[in-house]
């Protein structure tokens, strides 16, 4: 009965053995799982990174590109004013040139 006893135990620590590197084993690739969900996490994060700087910038130029032509034409209608405002002058100087002309020449005569 002994040698059956010890048979059994024996059976059974061969037992617990395997499972114990059926065990390790599944750690293993229970790790290898972990770091290839890492590797795969980390490439779509940079991904979607990349993705989010393609729309930013896309944003960022339609917002530039609307302020440059709102800034255009800002520029343009202040021009025009400007024009319009130097005919202004100029239309006045020209109507009393001739009576600032008599004003200089009588303050020149009289002095």
């Amino acid at each position: 009965m002994s040698d059956m006893a010890e048979s059994k135990v024996t059976g059974i620590i061969k037992s617990l053995n395997a499972l114990e590197d059926d065990m390790d084993s599944l750690n293993s690739k229970v790790s290898d799982m972990k770091r290839q969900l890492s590797v795969k996490a980390h490439t779509e994060i940079d991904a979607l990174l990349e993705k989010t700087r393609e729309i930013a910038t896309k944003e960022a130029e339609v917002i530039i590109n609307a302020s440059k032509e709102k800034a255009t034409a800002e520029s343009a209608k202040i021009a025009q004013q400007g024009e319009a405002k130097l005919s202004e002058i100029q239309s006045y100087v020209d109507a009393n040139f001739d009576e600032a002309v008599r004003h200089v020449v009588s303050t020149v005569l009289k002095a």
